[in-house]
């Protein structure tokens, strides 16, 4: 199979519709209708259903949907490594959620910097899962939180573990105590638990608000419309209107620096031995 072959098939697959998918390809109808009959005359199997009203996936064709993504993500990946690799200045691009480990990274940065001969590094701030970065390409390196953060495929270091803190309203009964239970911040209906998208953007069901960043989080928080449980180290950032309070049986979150495990960047390499020293 060739690449374009997949990139047709991955369009339509997801648009369910030749028209929107050869409009999201910048190609005309008819070139992409006969590259998909192609490809299923190739493989020997049908991939779409087609009907005058809808198209719909075969049990072939979720499964090729399933393997060409990842083929196509890593393909994608490889280019801008590349593209990376060759400019006159390289660096290090290192990814990791906002307002997280905050005095760890600092304390990462400052001391990698001091290294004799450490490459720039630049940060790559993002909302939610890191991870996605490293497997897309964008950056070399991350600062991952188990269980929050999948590691799978990748290489990791363990740097730290903490507990976990409930993010209240100042003004609740609960944020006055010395300590709570998960079941006291899940009990609460007038503060149902905030909802973090997933990897591909959409939000689980539930009645708690639809955060994106801790900004956003904390000003709901103290607005009495939310609250959440976070690794404690995020008291740093904590905003006027919020409390901090140990939840004593919440699951420890364990921080990990993470990289592709191809990789053989001496600075990478650099980067991780400073983590681990820390």
């Amino acid at each position: 199979m060739e690449t374009r072959e997949l990139r047709y098939f991955v369009a339509v697959a997801e648009e369910l519709h030749f028209g929107r998918a050869a409009q999201r390809l910048g190609i005309a109808q008819p070139p992409l209708s006969r590259t998909i009959s192609q490809l299923e005359q190739r493989l020997g199997v049908v991939l779409l259903k087609r009907t005058s009203r809808k198209v719909t996936l075969t049990d072939a064709g979720s499964v090729l949907l399933a393997e060409a993504r990842p083929i196509l993500g890593a393909l994608a990946a490889a280019e801008r490594r590349a593209r990376r690799a060759a400019t006159s200045q390289p660096s290090l691009v290192l990814a990791t959620k906002a307002g997280a480990s905050g005095e760890l990274l600092a304390k990462l940065l400052d001391a990698y910097a001091a290294e004799p001969g450490a490459t720039p590094v630049d940060l790559l701030l993002c909302e939610s899962h890191p991870q996605q970065l490293l497997h897309d390409g964008q950056a070399d390196v991350a600062l991952l939180h188990q269980p929050f953060d999948s590691t799978a495929g990748l290489d990791t270091e363990i740097l730290s573990t903490e507990g976990q803190v409930a993010i209240l309203p100042t003004a609740h009964p609960l944020a006055g105590r010395s300590h709570v239970r998960m079941a006291d911040v899940t009990s609460l209906p007038e503060l149902p638990s905030a909802r973090w998208p997933g990897p591909g953007g959409t939000y689980p069901e539930g009645p708690g608000a639809e955060v994106r960043n801790q900004t956003q989080l904390f000003q709901l928080i103290a607005l009495g419309r939310t609250t959440v449980v976070l690794p404690e180290s995020c008291r740093a950032n904590l905003s006027a209107g919020v409390a901090a309070v140990p939840v004593l049986d919440a699951p420890a979150v364990t921080t990990v620096i993470a990289w592709p495990p191809h990789s053989r960047s001496r600075a990478l390499a650099d980067l991780v031995r400073v983590a681990t020293r820390l």
